[in-house]
């Protein structure tokens, strides 16, 4: 319908298949939008809002062979949101136009929340682990990064919005928590990938948490990701077709996709050399 923005869903046993299906139904089902960061030559983007539910997030294969970037950058960003390892490559003072770094970290965000005025940080995950320990069906386990007197008028706000989550028992009276996720705006094709496998190892960061602390079995039950502007931009589109939609036709899904349990050994020995990268880019930063 004329002006209006296609509200899409899909959904997938693993993580790998969902990425790969809300990419199919974007690129057929989306609608041409233009964007703050568009060339003039450049085409629109291709945008829809997503819901992709993925039902069982440990499955494998988890890997999609076609998200941009390798395996270290995706170790690299796992370690980005749950570790914090680019914390201090966050400017620490927002009316300082010479300081030039970012302006936030999910990290930051979500375990380390500042609020003007208030002196201790708020570690938002460890709050929701305790709210799930002790009522485990509570609605009120979230965690948010918007700050409204930063990221209203901040050149880069934050795209990740919220963390929601809850647990239901399973068939073996199993605690099983499930996780919504909610971005204002994800691209598609070049961070999607990267953002859900990142958030789903800290699904079960949470969850190993929540066992911790109840003396309970905590299993991972299924991952939502829903974003307002789920997007392909216009300057790169081509690139995604022939890389992407191409390979659809050329390559079975199991030649598109490997385990995670295949490429954990290779993730795990780059950390070293993650670390270092991370303390030299804080190092060019200040």
């Amino acid at each position: 319908m004329q002006g209006h923005i296609p509200a899409l869903l899909v959904e997938g046993q693993n993580l790998a298949q969902a990425w790969e299906k809300s990419l199919i139904e974007l690129y057929e089902k989306g609608c041409d939008v233009k964007t703050e960061y568009d060339k003039p030559e450049d085409p629109p983007s291709k945008d829809c809002s997503m819901t992709i539910v993925v039902h069982d997030p440990l499955a494998e294969p988890m890997i999609h062979m076609d998200f941009p970037g390798g395996l270290e950058d995706l170790q690299e960003y796992v370690m980005e949101v749950l570790d914090g390892i680019k914390d201090h490559c966050v400017r620490t003072d927002s009316d300082d136009p010479d300081d030039t770094r970012w302006e936030y970290t999910y990290h930051q965000r979500l375990f380390a929340y500042k609020v003007p005025g208030i002196k201790e940080v708020v570690d938002q995950i460890e709050i929701m682990a305790q709210k799930l320990a002790k009522t485990p069906f509570t609605r009120r386990a979230q965690a948010v990064t918007w700050q409204v007197w930063e990221d209203n008028t901040c050149y880069d706000p934050a795209c990740l919005q919220s963390i929601w989550c809850r647990c239901l028992p399973d068939e073996n009276g199993d605690l099983a928590l499930n996780m919504n996720i909610r971005f204002r705006s994800n691209d598609a094709y070049k961070a999607a990938f990267m953002n859900m496998f990142a958030l789903v190892q800290l699904q079960q960061k949470i969850a190993n948490r929540i066992a911790e602390l109840s003396d309970k079995t905590v299993k991972l039950g299924r991952y939502v990701h829903q974003a307002d502007s789920y997007h392909i931009y216009g300057s790169y589109f081509k690139t995604f077709e022939e890389r992407f939609i191409n390979a659809l036709s050329e390559r079975t899904f199991e030649q598109r996709t490997f385990p995670y349990m295949m490429a954990k050994e290779m993730m795990d020995a780059a950390i070293p050399s993650i670390l270092e990268k991370a303390k030299k880019m804080g190092e060019r930063s200040e």
